[in-house]
């Protein structure tokens, strides 16, 4: 499988997705906007696109954030949807999912930093993919805002301060907006990046402090995104 990541931030890496495809053995492409790569034009060469997170929005403008153009990536998303492609966004990722299949996100009812449960719908725990799942987990998250809902789409999975933490577009396509793939090098390097941002969310209910979130272990969580993408992987490879 040719697995091709759109990373925002070098804060924002891929962790466990990355892992996840070279033990696998697939072949691992990125586009590292914020070190200046472009895009790709096409959905060529790609099988699966994991579009990570990041402090930009849908809304941000190239005026706001010069290497991130929404309206380019909504762009690929949506030929790698039409193509029949697999999409897995996070986090920001997610949201520009949903934009591009015309659903524009909006703002979490609470914003999420640190490690949290989440607990899956109805809808969830009879999902194929997620199949042996615990009805509700721990996993990470890191953001205000949330995917929107195209008429087609199903949550999987929500949270106390998040509705939709997980959700299916299409048999190919799924946002997360919880970070299945933290580990501690990622948070460490979030920790550093949000400075007084994460400070002046303090008083906030889902929002642990730096101590607490250098204490919470992701292992168990991986594990789970890598049962996740190897069957997303063998469903696509059988399509």
């Amino acid at each position: 499988m040719r697995v091709h990541f759109i990373v925002h931030e070098a804060f924002e890496a891929p962790g466990a997705y990355a892992r996840w495809a070279r033990d696998r053995g697939h072949t691992v492409t990125s586009t590292r906007l914020h070190a200046g790569d472009t895009l790709p034009v096409t959905a060529d060469g790609i099988d699966l696109l994991v579009v990570m997170g990041g402090p930009q929005s849908p809304a941000t403008t190239t005026a706001e954030c010069p290497y991130f153009d929404a309206v380019a990536e909504t762009a690929l998303i949506a030929r790698c949807a039409a193509a029949g492609k697999a999409v897995v966004g996070v986090c920001l990722g997610a949201q520009l999912l949903g934009e591009a299949l015309g659903a524009p996100c909006l703002r979490s009812p609470e914003p999420e930093v640190g490690s949290f449960p989440v607990t899956l719908t109805e809808a969830g725990r009879r999902h194929p993919l997620f199949a042996g799942f615990d009805e509700t987990f721990d996993t990470g998250h890191w953001h205000r805002d949330m995917p929107g809902l195209t008429p087609d789409a199903t949550v999987l999975a929500g949270s106390a301060g998040c509705p939709r933490q997980i959700v299916a577009y299409g048999r190919f396509l799924y946002g997360f907006q919880c970070h299945m793939e933290f580990d501690q090098d990622i948070v460490e390097a979030l920790i550093a990046s949000a400075g007084r941002e994460l400070a002046a969310l303090d008083d906030h209910r889902f929002v642990q402090r730096p101590e607490q979130l250098r204490r919470n272990d992701h292992r168990e969580t991986n594990e789970r995104l890598a049962l996740f993408l190897d069957r997303l992987a063998a469903d696509r490879d059988t399509a």
